[in-house]
């Protein structure tokens, strides 16, 4: 058979395809996507096992009027492919091409920007009341994974969905995997439901016996039907979803295209919300993805042969790792110490502690919500928990930090990893607001280390306090230090002096200090004599060591990979002001826009943190503001 997908293939050919056509198809999709993947890195497992749903869905539905969210948006590559941007995929994750996820400015057939989870349902629904009030009749999908399914957001939308029985269908994909191994309730009640395959096949064929007996065979029928009720609650434990007002079909074998458009095509007739349950396999079509999902979830690029990942290997152990390590030896010597996680074992660095301590070791799932609180009702009893949870994610437990925690002030370690730029996954994925929206709150104690050595220290230096506290820490490796053999308590919100000097005074926090170091050994060279401070300590600041460095300088530059409305730079800021002090002030950090994705290192050039741009940026400042001392024309109201 000649090659079907090419970049001109659009989703109203697939109705005119055989499934022979349709399969040959599939092939070819996971083929490219593989291909694609070894090249740019993505999420490739996740996108290999719902190719024959998605081809199904642009069989049954037409997207240029209908609607449909993919929930986190990780498995949206063979969507992508037939929407029009097979021809740009190559560019997928690169500066400059094609997100990740979906994305309402990169194509009409994207309805809504995805890329944290469990958001699919609440807004599908409301494009499903919306198109009501308006008075049109397009249909409107969610697409969601068993993973996303275990958090409150996704049944908060399913209660209200079944409440006021909009016309709506949600898929879903039921792999038995999110990133990591599912894990609750939810996932054993979706394994137990596959016991509905019996309750439907017994159904069909007493049906099917009823109809044949002449004259009472449709009476007979309906009095089954009215006992069905009964009947499902024998064979299908609980019936969750019939029991929150959608009508069920399931299980459906994700992989069986011509099975997948029949029950689309049924589905669409239901007027009211419509749950389809499809078993699918994570990474179908790559062994080494269906082997191993999980650590396909998310791929770097890789030779496709055998597997094995490209690039140089990483000399220095990341900061996720190094927080792992030193969690472990810190519980080793304090039975209080308890880790928790929301569904990342691996990628924030406690698969090894869940190992060693598994009584003390809590995936709570895609829930970050209650593993906050969850971890406050353990510090309230006397433990000592240590929540580790992506910057971008604990955005989702805002509330649960301010009320089940520092309100209280109680001893809840928050360990944000990926704080910063991150990369390819862009801009729902940076984690660029933790220090703007954890600042404010009372009664805790934001620290972020320069290093290795540093996060080592910070982090038993938490396990000592009384008081919430968050550390902050980028992605990736650090300067590569050797690591000190004894860990030492730091002092709250005691800074130290990297460098001396008394042209200006440069305050840096998180790996922001190395490079202002390095900065300032090259204006050295200039004859510019830089004073620089690593703060490690967002709140509370050390006032005197600023205040001092302020006064003796003239000149204060801040610096943080952070957004600059209301972070590190603010708070010094404040401090200024709360001290009448009025100095030149230079705040670098990230600026008031959307950051998309690309590397790390191009960011960083885009927004001009690079240490060559800090070189410049602060030399032109402090030059600038020589020159006008100089001139006796320095207004030190300005």
């Amino acid at each position: 058979m000649d090659p079907i997908l090419t970049p001109l293939l659009t989703p109203r050919e697939l109705a005119a395809m055989t499934e022979d056509e349709v399969r040959q198809l599939a092939k070819e999709i996971r083929a490219f996507i593989i291909e694609t993947v070894s090249h740019t890195g993505g999420h490739l497992a996740s996108s290999l096992g719902v190719v024959e749903i998605t081809l199904a869905l642009h069989t049954v539905f037409d997207f240029t009027k209908d609607r449909i969210v993919w929930d986190v948006g990780h498995q949206a590559y063979a969507h992508k492919i037939l929407t029009g941007r097979m021809k740009d995929f190559q560019t997928l994750r690169q500066l400059g091409g094609i997100s990740g996820f979906p994305k309402i400015t990169e194509s009409p057939y994207d309805h809504f920007n995805t890329g944290h989870s469990s958001t699919s349902i609440s807004a599908a629904l409301g494009m499903a009341v919306s198109r009501d009030l308006a008075g049109l009749d397009h249909d409107v999908l969610a697409f969601i994974g068993d993973g996303s399914l275990t958090a409150g957001l996704a049944f908060e939308a399913m209660n209200q969905a079944g409440h006021v029985k909009k016309k709506m269908i949600v898929i879903l994909n039921d792999n038995e995997m999110s990133i990591s191994h599912n894990v609750g309730a939810l996932s054993g009640y979706l394994n137990q439901i596959l016991s509905g395959k019996l309750y439907n096949r017994m159904r069909d064929h007493v049906e099917t016996v009823l109809k044949s007996v002449p004259g009472i065979g449709n009476s007979f029928i309906k009095i089954a039907k009215a006992m069905e009720d009964t009947l499902k609650r024998m064979f299908v434990p609980g019936m969750l979803f019939e029991e929150l007002g959608f009508h069920y079909i399931g299980p459906v074998d994700g992989h069986d295209y011509g099975k997948l458009v029949s029950t689309l095509q049924k589905a669409r007739k239901i007027d009211g919300p419509v749950l389809i349950h499809v078993k699918t396999i994570k990474g179908k079509g790559y062994k080494f993805a269906e082997k191993s999902p999980d650590k396909w979830h998310g791929a770097s690029p890789f030779e496709i042969s055998t597997g094995r990942t490209l690039g140089k290997p990483k000399r220095e152990p990341s900061f996720t790792a190094v927080f792992g390590d030193t969690l472990i030896q810190l519980a080793r010597n304090d039975q209080k110490i308890t880790a928790i996680t929301a569904a990342m074992p691996s990628g924030t660095g406690l698969e090894s502690f869940g190992k060693q301590f598994p009584d003390r070791f809590f995936d709570v799932g895609i829930a970050e919500q209650h593993a906050v609180t969850f971890a406050a009702g353990m510090a309230i009893s006397g433990k000592k928990p240590f929540v580790a949870i992506y910057s971008t994610f604990l955005q989702r437990a805002f509330d649960q930090v301010i009320h089940d925690t520092c309100l209280m002030n109680l001893p809840v370690v928050f360990c944000l990893d990926r704080a910063g730029i991150v990369g390819a996954d862009g801009e729902t994925h940076h984690g660029l607001y933790d220090l703007s929206f954890l600042r404010p709150i009372p009664n805790l104690i934001i620290m972020a280390p320069a290093d290795e050595n540093e996060l080592r220290h910070m982090l038993f230096t938490a396990s000592g306090l009384s008081m919430p506290a968050a550390i902050r820490y980028p992605r990736g490796t650090g300067e590569g230090l050797p690591p000190d053999e004894l860990l030492r308590e730091i002092p709250i919100g005691k800074s130290r002096v990297l460098r001396t000097g008394e042209d200006a005074a440069i305050v840096a926090i998180g790996p922001m200090a190395w490079k202002a170091k390095r900065v300032a050994e090259r204006l050295a060279s200039e004859g510019l004599s830089i004073h620089v401070i690593d703060a490690r300590f967002a709140k509370p600041l050390d006032e005197s060591a600023i205040l001092d460095a302020a006064e003796s300088c003239g000149l204060l530059i801040t610096c943080e990979e952070n957004a600059l409305a209301g972070g590190f730079g603010s708070a010094v800021l404040e401090l200024l002001e709360q001290n009448h002090r009025t100095i030149p002030v230079l705040r670098i950090g990230v600026p008031d826009v959307i950051v998309h994705h690309g590397t790390p290192g191009e960011l960083l050039d885009e927004l001009r943190l690079t240490e060559a741009h800090l070189f410049y940026r602060i030399r032109e400042f402090i030059l600038e503001n020589k020159s006008v001392r100089k001139h006796g024309n320095w207004n030190s109201e300005i």
